[in-house]
């Protein structure tokens, strides 16, 4: 291998391209060779042997497909060695070679950061083409910022230069549309500190604009003076959560109550209802804290915090409270789920003429509601207790059909094969994670071959799918299991099971541990999978606000005890082998002394075990459904929801049928 130092770089640019055209060796290279080189160039980057690897980089033929990442890599292997002379004329080489290939607009940006101290007006052109060539990628938005400096620094930097009102309104553009686009991004800090340090006005919008960010980034008290800029009638939602987040509670109760009472009509809605739940945190209970803003509400929001009213009000008084808000609010965002409310509460009497009315009401009126599924599968229900055989089928089918990754699919898929439990199978055919397309373009199979990640994440773009595998292959589960979770979410007509994205949807990460202790505790090894997707996204380091830890996100304490009672001497919950033993052998106690109740144990995982009892006794429920609808903690509810979606989810993409 051929060592060069940073300085040599630079001289020899111009005579690795000559000896590359004369050289046959180069131009006609065998693609094995070519693979051979590229990949022992990856591994000399990943040494930091950045000198060979940019000369490895520049034996890649000319002709291959892989030449625009190979220019790539070796600007980022000059930019290492602080060369930028060099680095900026490779990437200029890619983006005006290959101008169309995904790579050449991170080049450009590169390029641009490079010239910002020596050409600052090639830069400024640099970063005016990103922004109108690409306006939606993160290359856009940060060129925003860089363009704003690069005028400002234009006046400000020279002696000569008067810095004109139209040209300060310029910066403050760019400034203002970076904070719009990405308030919580990498340079949000820089933007308002140089935003501050120009010498013009600023709109009261903009510094609640700036202090929003502020929030958002943790800097509480940077937040605090320049909310003090702004006219609290029009800041006082904002001022809530950070007054929360300061600790000062008597200032963020008192402009909550205040703002909803005389300034609500000023706040975005997101922003109220933001400051209403930050409200509710230190409320005596959530009840009490939105009864009191009910009744100190007069506008934007109630509908909102009257919701929230409901779900918490006495099962008794339930469903007139949510037959109040529809009536009130017929075009509220919540009213779907009042009238879903008020059909289940219908059933719950048994008045099951006026119950069918209302359901189809709804499914006539919110064919798009998160809560469809949910009233589809109770119209199935309720024709099955009208004993409408050819009724209920139509509307399990139709729910498995029109939404077959939900919860009500499962439980739909129960009743039509009459299964007396919440357990369909405890087993499941193990299968990979793969490249989620079947057809794989020739230069990303030859990137994957080769383990390129970095330059296949760019390559990637807008797609979603690509860049969860891209996340899986780095070892990053958690967020390849969001992003993959985000991107079917967007799907409205869900690919049939065999897709293989969906195992990128629900993998099978750390299911040899998950298997081993499920069996040896007596659990469903598929469902115990489905707590550790619910609980940590397969995050072994995961810990929550109130102390939980691990993939099955175990209390120390709970832990503990488990251990004792088992005898295990030492442990630590952030092993993923003896945390998911752990929570095996908690489920187990759960279930042993819930009577062998999934749902029950589910439940208990999540709100515990004196609540799951309280509830058992309060709630009149003649089957798992009624329960399940019935449960009076929405967080808890929701979860049982959830770990059963996901058991659903994995026997049905993992049922062995190729």
């Amino acid at each position: 291998m051929i060592s060069l130092n940073k300085k040599t770089i630079a001289g020899s640019i111009v005579a690795v391209l000559a000896v590359g055209i004369i050289a046959g060796s180069v131009l006609h290279q065998s693609p094995a060779k070519t693979r051979q080189i590229y990949r022992e160039a990856l591994s000399d980057m990943q040494k930091e042997d950045y000198s060979n690897a940019y000369y490895l980089f520049s034996r890649v033929s000319m002709f291959s497909a892989l030449k625009p990442a190979a220019l790539y890599h070796q600007g980022e292997c000059a930019d290492n060695l602080e060369d930028y002379d060099t680095a900026v004329k490779k990437y200029q080489i890619l983006f005006k070679l290959y101008p169309s290939n995904k790579l050449s607009i991170k080049a450009k940006y590169l390029t641009a950061q490079n010239l910002i101290k020596t050409k600052p007006e090639l830069a400024k052109k640099y970063f005016k083409e990103i922004i109108e060539k690409a306006p939606h990628t993160d290359y856009a938005i940060a060129s925003e910022y860089f363009s704003g400096v690069l005028l400002m620094k234009s006046f400000t930097e020279s002696e000569e230069k008067i810095f004109p009102l139209s040209k300060k309104t310029d910066v403050e553009n760019y400034f203002r549309h970076y904070l719009k686009k990405a308030p919580t991004g990498r340079l949000a800090m820089n933007v308002i500190e140089d935003w501050l340090s120009l010498d013009k006005p600023i709109l009261s919008d903009d510094y609640l604009m700036m202090a929003k960010s502020c929030y958002l980034l943790g800097d509480y008290k940077k937040a605090k003076e320049l909310l003090d800029k702004v006219n609290l009638k029009e800041s006082w939602a904002i001022d809530v959560q950070n007054s929360y987040a300061l600790n000062n509670i008597p200032r963020a109760k008192y402009l909550t109550e205040w703002g909803l009472m005389h300034h609500a009509q000023y706040i975005d809605i997101e922003d109220i209802e933001d400051a209403v739940d930050t409200y509710l945190k230190f409320a005596p209970s959530r009840y009490e804290g939105a009864t009191r803003l009910f009744y100190i509400a007069n506008s934007k929001g109630k509908d909102y915090i009257w919701d929230i009213k409901c779900t918490y009000t006495d099962s008794q008084y339930k469903s007139q409270c949510f037959k109040d808000l529809y009536l009130k609010y017929p075009h509220s965002r919540y009213v779907d789920d009042a009238l879903s409310q008020i059909f289940l509460e219908t059933i719950r009497k048994r008045e099951y003429h006026n119950a069918k009315k209302i359901g189809q009401d709804f499914l006539n009126k919110f064919k798009n509601s998160e809560l469809t599924p949910m009233v589809m599968y109770w119209m199935g229900r309720l024709a099955e207790k009208q004993h409408d055989y050819k009724d209920y089928m139509s509307y399990y089918k139709s729910v498995i059909a029109k939404y077959p990754d939900n919860y009500y699919a499962y439980r739909a898929y129960l009743r039509m094969n009459h299964t007396p439990g919440p357990i369909i199978t405890d087993y499941i055919k193990e299968q990979d994670v793969v490249y989620p397309y079947k057809s794989v373009p020739p230069i990303i199979k030859e990137l994957v071959d080769l383990s390129d990640y970095d330059v296949l994440e760019e390559l990637a773009g807008d797609d979603e799918f690509l860049k969860s595998w891209i996340y899986y292959q780095k070892g990053d589960y958690p967020k390849s299991v969001v992003t993959a979770r985000n991107a079917m979410d967007k799907i409205l007509v869900k690919p049939d099971k065999y897709d293989i994205r969906w195992r990128l949807v629900y993998p099978l990460h750390f299911y040899d541990s998950v298997k081993k202790f499920a069996e040896i505790s007596g659990n469903n090894p598929p469902l115990m999978l489905s707590i550790v997707r619910e609980e940590s996204y397969f995050n072994p380091s995961a810990k929550s606000a109130v102390g939980a830890i691990g993939l099955m996100q175990l209390m120390p304490a709970t832990a503990s005890e488990i251990a004792m009672k088992r005898g295990v001497k030492k442990f630590t919950l952030y092993n993923p082998e003896q945390n998911v033993m752990l929570g095996n052998y908690y489920y187990s106690f759960l279930k042993t002394y819930l009577s062998g109740s999934d749902v029950s144990s589910i439940a208990a995982y999540n709100g515990g075990i004196g609540s799951v009892n309280g509830w058992k006794k309060n709630i009149y429920y003649n089957d798992t459904d009624e329960f399940v609808e019935q449960i009076p903690y929405p967080e808890t509810k929701y979860y049982v929801k959830k770990v059963f979606r996901s058991y659903w989810n994995y026997i049905r993409i993992y049922s062995g049928n190729e």
